[in-house]
């Protein structure tokens, strides 16, 4: 371990010391990467940064005696370095940068890494070539943001140096991958929002390579023959947010008629900040995403495989609603109508843009599949799981048939996401119960409930229940978060803390273009002070607002109450005009259009 520590410490002390060199260079020689409206960027900033982490990586690995067998991939990781920096010179094709690491892929894959995902060697070479090629272009599209591909990357190299480490302990791959992460440390210092330096296509490209790389096994080694799932899963969940975003902006520019391989600003990291949160904080989520991933990872390589792998698949399904979420985001300025008229959208991508009622069924089958196998786990632990199993696979198709009958039934496909409330948690509940209660009638007709035990469908029922809510509520539950979390936006406060200030804010804030940052309320009523109206505190009464609009912390006032005397509204007028604060009034009305 020590030898791990100085090789990440003399990287990253080396990368210091070149990156402001290279930024330099950049900014004398004019290799500048210029604000454009499809990138992020607001002014010109250097792009050399990826020449810092390469060099840094390629001398200080190459120094190394103990590191001259990992040949290949210094030599396979200088050719991509050197594709990058051409496209960051010149720019290059998209399908030149495609060969060139189609025949990089090709050398590891000669020289015996596999995935060792299939049994077939054709079809695992083809899976490792893909894999390689996937990743390192994966990385490329995640560099869009100040800190985003570095700060991701340093995540998922300590995972892999974690997995290689629990794995075989301390190699050469080890040390090789501590200087990797030491230098990407060193560029990290001067690319975080406001990023002095970029890392370009010859840094993202670079990385992306041999973090893919770094995740094959030798076929003569055989490591994780025994294993499959962390042989599958381990990659996915380790390199899960390059993955995760190259999928979102994929489908997303397919379905809507546009070019993947066109840049834009469509990334995930993009669609967070367009809902919201600052820069900063869309990084830090898919920081926060990549380490939970890794750390699954981790957690399926060395500890108990069973209950690491649930998580993990409970952890992919929540990957998918996030992703699911984030494509609702309108970032495209073509409405669909007119796209599918002039047909840069199929028929067939169309409707299935509005056909979602299909995937909720598919994810209610993983949710009563998941949440079954784990009420039988909890009920039989260790050498009683494997007495019950029987049970288990016989009745797992009674169970997953009846229930998805019986939600569908009482109307759970009929409800709206994004408007979860009380009573759809009762349909979920009525559709849960009769859901067990027939499950349990079916097998005690066909098995007289011989060897079945009640205590597995009461925890399968709390279970479903909690995970059915928990994605039926997910849409509002990541709108809340985000939306507690702006920075920007005008200051609101809501004058009226009763029904009507609890209408307004739902008006006012549940919008992807409202504009607000909620202060909170206040109330004449002084029972209702430090109490909270949706998560927003009451701060006082007349005396509180008076304060907050002539202390500058306001930049509107709605008044959403109907009891509010002539005279204290002429007051707040005259206080809000002379601090050059907002000031309406919200009220709802019906009004007789036929009678």
């Amino acid at each position: 371990m020590p030898v791990l520590y100085a090789s990440a410490l003399l990287a990253f002390l080396v990368a210091m010391l070149l990156v402001p060199v290279c930024r330099i260079v950049g900014i004398r020689v004019g290799y500048l990467a210029p604000p454009r409206l499809d990138r992020w960027h607001r002014q010109p900033t250097p792009v050399l940064g990826g020449v810092a982490i390469a060099t840094t990586v390629l001398l200080v690995a190459a120094s190394r005696a103990d590191l001259t067998q990992l040949w290949v991939l210094l030599f396979g990781g200088g050719v991509i370095f050197l594709v990058g920096l051409v496209d960051d010179l010149i720019s290059l094709k998209p399908y030149s940068k495609l060969v060139a690491e189609i025949a990089v892929a090709s050398l590891f894959v000669f020289f015996g890494l596999r995935l060792n995902w299939s049994d077939s060697l054709t079809i695992d070479a083809l899976l490792t070539v893909l894999w390689i090629v996937g990743l390192t272009n994966a990385f490329n599209l995640l560099d869009n943001m100040d800190g985003l591909c570095a700060g991701v990357s340093l995540i998922a190299g300590a995972t892999v140096l974690a997995t290689l480490i629990l794995r075989a302990g301390v190699t050469p791959e080890a040390q090789y991958l501590a200087i990797l992460l030491g230098a990407t440390a060193g560029f990290l210092v001067y690319n975080l929002h406001p990023a002095k330096i970029f890392m370009g296509d010859s840094g993202s490209l670079f990385i992306g390579l041999n973090l893919a790389v770094l995740t094959l096994t030798h076929q003569a080694d055989g490591f994780g023959t025994s294993n499959v799932l962390s042989i599958v899963a381990g990659p996915l969940l380790i390199l899960l947010v390059p993955i995760f975003d190259t999928s979102l902006v994929t489908v997303s520019r397919i379905l809507s008629g546009r070019s993947a391989a066109v840049g834009g600003r469509d990334h995930s990291s993009h669609r967070l900040v367009a809902i919201g949160l600052s820069e900063r904080a869309a990084v830090a989520v898919l920081w926060v995403l990549a380490a939970l991933g890794g750390g699954l990872a981790v957690a399926i390589r060395g500890f108990n495989s069973e209950w690491s792998s649930l998580a993990a698949a409970i952890f992919m399904l929540a990957m998918i609603i996030f992703a699911v979420y984030l494509a609702q985001v309108r970032v495209y300025e073509d409405v669909e109508p007119a796209m599918l008229q002039n047909g840069r959208i199929t028929p067939f991508a169309f409707e299935f843009m509005h056909k979602r009622r299909v995937a909720e069924v598919l994810l209610d089958v993983c949710l009563v599949s998941i949440s079954y196998y784990t009420a039988y786990r909890l009920r039989f632990e260790g050498s009683g799981w494997t007495t019950a199993f029987p049970q288990f696979i016989a009745s797992l198709p009674i169970v997953l048939g009846v229930q998805i009958v019986a939600l569908f039934v009482v109307g759970t496909y009929r409800g709206v996401w994004r408007h979860f409330g009380l009573m759809d948690g009762v349909v979920l509940a009525r559709g849960v119960v009769l859901g067990t209660l027939t499950s349990v009638s079916i097998i005690v007709y066909l098995y007289r409930f011989a060897d079945y035990s009640r205590a597995v469908f009461v925890i399968h029922a709390a279970l479903l229940m909690l995970l059915l809510t928990g994605t039926r509520a997910s849409f509002r539950l990541i709108g809340e978060f985000i939306l507690r979390r702006r920075h920007e936006g005008r200051r609101l406060v809501i004058y009226g803390a009763g029904d009507g200030g609890a209408i307004a804010i739902r008006e006012l804030l549940n919008t992807q273009s409202s504009g607000f940052r909620m202060v909170g309320f206040v109330d004449d009523d002084s029972r209702k002070a430090r109490q909270r109206i949706q998560g927003y505190p009451v701060l006082g009464g007349y005396n509180a607002l008076e304060a907050l609009v002539t202390g500058g912390a306001v930049d509107l006032v709605v008044v959403s109450t109907r009891l509010m005397d002539v005279t204290r509204l002429q007051m707040l007028q005259t206080i809000c005009s002379e601090n050059n604060v907002e000031l309406s009034r919200m009220h709802f009305e019906l009004h007789e259009l036929v009678a």
